[in-house]
């Protein structure tokens, strides 16, 4: 039962301390759109993206009003379009008609992005894969909210090999054709291994086919109220021993993601779509104070980067999930802390402080959700030197059995010393140096990085 104190405690985190519901994303079935015809594909598309979702946005704004509970986003997730599409999709061209009506409908019901233009190609690429790969540079050029992700590994299948060759070439084709707007579509693109069906965050959100018609998720975020609670633990306990810092993040996460549960539940009873899952993870904003980077300065690193990082990313992301757990029944997606460069002020602010590099955001990436995200670096990195990073990165998560990611923009006409400005959430970047030792030879080779001993377990 909420009491008094409760509710002044959630009162004081909103207004003082960044907290808020960071998306409502509602996933769709789209398998029933499927026709051999592409304009039939692509009304029956539109015609239920609208009709299910077309009180989406009103909803959520709704309970931020009547609640006092900030939703930041309001957003949708898709079968994976690959799916969708493979009955009438002949060419690239094809799959770009869908992404547009995709983006026609997403602004037709106002979210802000609409994740699922997507493929799961961890075992090998079908004919339809392939194109909608291929298609990938032109549709996220040809479209503003649209959001692109390919599956290239999991822990049960190993990494396909030539997917993730050829995503090194698409990612360097998707920055060329958006250069008039420092590449922005790369940052609406991101290459996973062990994608999960019910993550509500961009851009690796899809409606996995496991899922119902529709559904319901929610991702909460408060790196700024963690923040707040260990400042205030610290200057209560002085130097508090590691005991006290993880009780206190385990109830801090307990507090966050009752409030996403209310607005879960709220959402899914007026929407009358069933509940899904709520995502834990600590999502930071560019904004001062909303900074999983600050977080980690709390718990002792000078900044990010600094000996000790990777040991307090892992209890923080360890006492995160111990707290959510207990706030909710159904817990799903990432459920960690997302460390991406250009959303997270701290991070920036470490980066130019020399403190951190692209090989220790790696080592950070074994122990949090998801990998290596928003990164930019120069515009001439070879595109087998992305694919190479794609892999070290997919290896990580298929041997670890976790969510692992790239979300990396080579900004054309930009190098180490530039800085780029996405905007918005997206925020701003510092361009990161790369290795420039060749893995060419390394990437050339065909086929498939067989999955670790340990994923057979039937």
């Amino acid at each position: 039962m909420i009491n008094l104190q409760e509710v002044i405690e959630t009162n004081k985190m909103i207004e003082q301390e960044n907290l808020d519901v960071r998306t409502i994303t509602m996933g769709i079935s789209l398998l029933d759109c499927a026709d051999t015809d592409l304009k039939v594909t692509c009304e029956k598309i539109y015609k239920k993206i609208t009709t299910l979702a077309r009180d989406l946005v009103k909803t959520g704004e709704d309970i931020a009003k009547e609640f006092g509970i900030p939703i930041v986003n309001k957003r949708i997730s898709v079968t994976p379009i690959s799916l969708v599409g493979s009955a009438c999709c002949r060419t690239p061209g094809d799959y770009v008609q869908i992404a547009t009506t995709l983006d026609r409908a997403a602004k037709e019901v106002g979210v802000n992005f609409l994740g699922g233009y997507s493929a799961i190609v961890s075992k090998g690429m079908t004919k339809s894969d392939e194109l909608l790969i291929c298609s990938i540079p032109k549709a996220l050029a040809a479209t503003e909210r649209i959001c692109s992700s390919i599956n290239v590994g999991s822990t049960k299948t190993g990494i396909n090999m030539d997917a993730v060759r050829l995503m090194g070439d698409i990612i360097k084709q998707t920055a060329e054709e958006t250069k008039e707007v420092d590449s922005l579509g790369c940052a609406k693109l991101v290459v996973l291994c062990n994608a999960p069906d019910d993550n509500p965050f961009m851009a690796g959100a899809f409606h996995g086919v496991s899922e119902a018609d529709a559904i319901i998720n929610v991702g909460v975020s408060g790196p700024g109220v963690v923040k707040y609670a260990l400042e205030q633990m610290d200057k209560a306990k002085g130097l508090a021993n590691f005991e006290l810092l993880c009780e206190t993040i385990k109830r801090t996460a307990f507090k966050i993601t009752r409030v996403g549960q209310l607005v879960a539940q709220e959402a899914s009873s007026r929407l009358g779509v069933p509940f899904g899952i709520i995502d834990l993870s600590l999502a930071p904003t560019p904004a001062i104070g909303d900074s999983v980077a600050d977080i980690l300065k709390c718990i002792g690193v000078e900044h990010p980067g600094a000996p000790g990082t990777t040991a307090a990313l892992a209890l923080l992301n360890d006492q995160v999930k111990k707290g959510g757990v207990m706030a909710s029944s159904y817990v799903g997606g990432l459920s960690g802390a997302f460390i991406p460069v250009s959303e997270d002020q701290g991070m920036i602010d470490a980066v130019e402080a020399g403190a951190l590099t692209i090989e220790k955001l790696e080592a950070m990436t074994c122990v949090c959700s998801v990998g290596l995200d928003m990164i930019a670096i120069p515009g001439d990195t070879p595109a087998t030197t992305i694919a190479g990073i794609i892999a070290d990165e997919s290896a990580i998560g298929m041997v670890n059995q976790k969510t692992t990611a790239v979300r990396i923009i080579p900004v054309v006409g930009k190098t180490v010393g530039d800085t780029v400005q996405f905007g918005g959430l997206l925020g701003y970047a510092p361009i990161m140096p790369v290795n420039t030792f060749s893995s060419q030879r390394f990437v050339d080779r065909s086929g498939r990085i067989p999955a670790p001993i340990h994923s057979f377990k039937n």
